[in-house]
Protein backbone atom coordinates (compact mmCIF):
# COMPACT_ATOMS: atom_id res chain seq x y z
CA UNK A 1 0.00 0.00 0.00
CA UNK A 2 0.98 3.42 -0.93
CA UNK A 3 0.35 6.42 1.38
CA UNK A 4 -1.59 7.61 -1.09
CA UNK A 5 -3.78 4.62 -1.91
CA UNK A 6 -7.37 5.69 -0.64
CA UNK A 7 -7.81 4.27 2.71
CA UNK A 8 -10.86 4.67 5.28
CA UNK A 9 -11.71 2.72 8.48
CA UNK A 10 -14.82 1.97 10.27
CA UNK A 11 -15.68 0.64 13.70
CA UNK A 12 -18.65 -1.52 14.60
CA UNK A 13 -20.45 -3.22 17.47
CA UNK A 14 -21.29 -6.37 15.41
CA UNK A 15 -18.69 -9.49 15.15
CA UNK A 16 -16.54 -9.80 12.49
CA UNK A 17 -18.50 -12.49 11.20
CA UNK A 18 -21.18 -9.91 10.76
CA UNK A 19 -19.71 -7.64 9.31
CA UNK A 20 -17.74 -10.39 6.78
CA UNK A 21 -21.24 -11.31 5.91
CA UNK A 22 -22.24 -7.54 5.60
CA UNK A 23 -19.39 -6.59 2.94
CA UNK A 24 -19.90 -9.90 0.93
CA UNK A 25 -23.74 -9.22 0.17
CA UNK A 26 -22.59 -6.62 -2.06
CA UNK A 27 -26.34 -5.88 -3.20
CA UNK A 28 -27.14 -4.36 -0.24
CA UNK A 29 -25.10 -1.61 0.17
CA UNK A 30 -23.60 -0.70 -3.08
CA UNK A 31 -25.41 -1.22 -5.88
CA UNK A 32 -28.45 -3.29 -6.36
CA UNK A 33 -28.03 -4.10 -10.12
CA UNK A 34 -24.65 -6.17 -9.28
CA UNK A 35 -24.48 -9.56 -11.26
CA UNK A 36 -22.94 -12.62 -10.49
CA UNK A 37 -22.07 -14.19 -6.81
CA UNK A 38 -20.01 -12.01 -4.48
CA UNK A 39 -19.58 -14.11 -1.67
CA UNK A 40 -16.65 -16.92 -2.34
CA UNK A 41 -12.93 -17.16 -3.93
CA UNK A 42 -13.18 -16.74 -7.72
CA UNK A 43 -16.69 -15.68 -8.10
CA UNK A 44 -16.85 -12.79 -10.52
CA UNK A 45 -19.42 -10.33 -10.43
CA UNK A 46 -20.00 -6.78 -12.31
CA UNK A 47 -21.09 -3.41 -11.52
CA UNK A 48 -22.99 -0.76 -12.71
CA UNK A 49 -24.78 2.65 -12.44
CA UNK A 50 -26.99 4.23 -15.36
CA UNK A 51 -23.61 4.48 -18.03
CA UNK A 52 -21.72 6.28 -16.02
CA UNK A 53 -19.50 3.41 -14.10
CA UNK A 54 -19.41 -0.46 -14.57
CA UNK A 55 -16.63 -2.89 -13.45
CA UNK A 56 -16.19 -6.27 -13.35
CA UNK A 57 -14.51 -7.78 -10.06
CA UNK A 58 -13.23 -11.14 -8.75
CA UNK A 59 -12.43 -12.30 -5.46
CA UNK A 60 -9.16 -13.03 -5.31
CA UNK A 61 -9.01 -13.75 -1.03
CA UNK A 62 -11.39 -14.63 0.85
CA UNK A 63 -10.91 -14.76 4.40
CA UNK A 64 -14.32 -15.74 6.62
CA UNK A 65 -14.38 -12.76 9.31
CA UNK A 66 -11.08 -11.35 8.09
CA UNK A 67 -10.83 -10.14 4.59
CA UNK A 68 -12.05 -9.96 1.22
CA UNK A 69 -9.68 -8.33 -1.69
CA UNK A 70 -11.25 -7.75 -5.36
CA UNK A 71 -9.61 -7.31 -7.99
CA UNK A 72 -11.19 -5.04 -10.70
CA UNK A 73 -10.94 -7.03 -13.74
CA UNK A 74 -12.36 -4.13 -16.00
CA UNK A 75 -13.46 -0.49 -15.15
CA UNK A 76 -15.43 1.81 -17.54
CA UNK A 77 -16.30 5.39 -16.45
CA UNK A 78 -18.10 7.91 -18.28
CA UNK A 79 -16.73 11.32 -16.85
CA UNK A 80 -13.19 10.61 -16.96
CA UNK A 81 -10.56 10.93 -20.29
CA UNK A 82 -9.12 7.35 -19.01
CA UNK A 83 -12.50 5.67 -19.03
CA UNK A 84 -10.58 2.16 -17.69
CA UNK A 85 -9.28 3.91 -14.36
CA UNK A 86 -9.25 1.34 -11.86
CA UNK A 87 -8.57 -1.64 -14.05
CA UNK A 88 -6.09 -3.73 -12.26
CA UNK A 89 -6.36 -2.28 -8.86
CA UNK A 90 -7.31 -4.38 -6.07
CA UNK A 91 -9.77 -3.63 -3.16
CA UNK A 92 -9.34 -4.97 0.11
CA UNK A 93 -11.90 -5.23 3.04
CA UNK A 94 -9.62 -6.01 6.65
CA UNK A 95 -11.65 -7.00 9.69
CA UNK A 96 -9.62 -6.88 12.61
CA UNK A 97 -10.75 -6.59 15.96
CA UNK A 98 -10.14 -3.71 18.23
CA UNK A 99 -11.27 -2.10 21.55
CA UNK A 100 -13.79 -4.49 21.66
CA UNK A 101 -15.53 -3.86 18.48
CA UNK A 102 -15.19 -4.79 15.18
CA UNK A 103 -12.57 -2.61 12.32
CA UNK A 104 -12.85 -2.54 8.58
CA UNK A 105 -10.02 -0.87 6.98
CA UNK A 106 -11.01 -0.36 3.46
CA UNK A 107 -8.13 0.27 1.16
CA UNK A 108 -8.36 0.67 -3.09
CA UNK A 109 -5.03 0.18 -3.93
CA UNK A 110 -4.45 1.90 -6.95
CA UNK A 111 -7.01 4.96 -6.43
CA UNK A 112 -4.53 7.45 -5.67
CA UNK A 113 -4.88 11.63 -5.88
CA UNK A 114 -3.55 11.33 -9.77
CA UNK A 115 -6.36 9.74 -11.03
CA UNK A 116 -8.83 11.79 -13.13
CA UNK A 117 -11.85 9.74 -11.12
CA UNK A 118 -10.05 10.45 -6.94
CA UNK A 119 -12.30 12.75 -5.89
CA UNK A 120 -16.09 11.47 -6.66
CA UNK A 121 -14.60 7.69 -6.41
CA UNK A 122 -13.03 8.62 -2.74
CA UNK A 123 -16.43 10.83 -1.86
CA UNK A 124 -18.03 7.64 -3.41
CA UNK A 125 -16.49 5.05 -1.27
CA UNK A 126 -16.67 6.78 1.98
CA UNK A 127 -20.62 7.48 1.80
CA UNK A 128 -20.88 3.57 0.62
CA UNK A 129 -18.73 2.41 3.42
CA UNK A 130 -19.19 4.69 6.46
CA UNK A 131 -23.48 5.53 5.71
CA UNK A 132 -24.97 2.23 3.25
CA UNK A 133 -22.54 -0.44 4.61
CA UNK A 134 -23.53 1.06 8.44
CA UNK A 135 -26.59 1.26 7.93
CA UNK A 136 -26.89 -2.41 6.35
CA UNK A 137 -24.54 -4.07 9.37
CA UNK A 138 -26.79 -2.10 12.05
CA UNK A 139 -30.31 -1.86 10.65
CA UNK A 140 -30.40 -4.72 8.19
CA UNK A 141 -30.79 -2.05 5.18
CA UNK A 142 -28.08 -0.58 3.46
CA UNK A 143 -28.47 2.41 1.01
CA UNK A 144 -26.83 1.14 -2.47
CA UNK A 145 -28.01 2.92 -5.75
CA UNK A 146 -29.65 1.26 -8.39
CA UNK A 147 -31.39 2.43 -12.00
CA UNK A 148 -32.84 5.84 -11.36
CA UNK A 149 -31.34 5.59 -7.64
CA UNK A 150 -28.70 7.50 -7.46
CA UNK A 151 -26.61 7.15 -3.79
CA UNK A 152 -24.32 10.12 -3.95
CA UNK A 153 -24.62 13.79 -5.08
CA UNK A 154 -22.06 12.54 -7.70
CA UNK A 155 -24.50 9.80 -9.15
CA UNK A 156 -26.96 12.70 -9.08
CA UNK A 157 -25.04 15.52 -11.38
CA UNK A 158 -23.47 12.80 -13.38
CA UNK A 159 -26.55 11.16 -14.02
CA UNK A 160 -28.66 14.51 -14.62
CA UNK A 161 -25.78 14.83 -17.26
CA UNK A 162 -26.58 11.60 -18.85
CA UNK A 163 -29.99 11.75 -19.11
CA UNK A 164 -29.49 15.52 -21.13
CA UNK A 165 -27.16 13.55 -23.79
Amino acid sequence: MKPSDFTTTLLVDQTPEELFDAITNVRGWWSEEIEGSTENLNDVFTYHYEDVHRCKMKLIEVIPGKKVVWLVLSNYFKFTKDESEWTGNKIIFEITEKDNKTQLEFTQLGLVPEYECFDICSNAWTHYLRQSLLSLITTGKGQPNGTGKPGTPDEKKLAAAESKQ
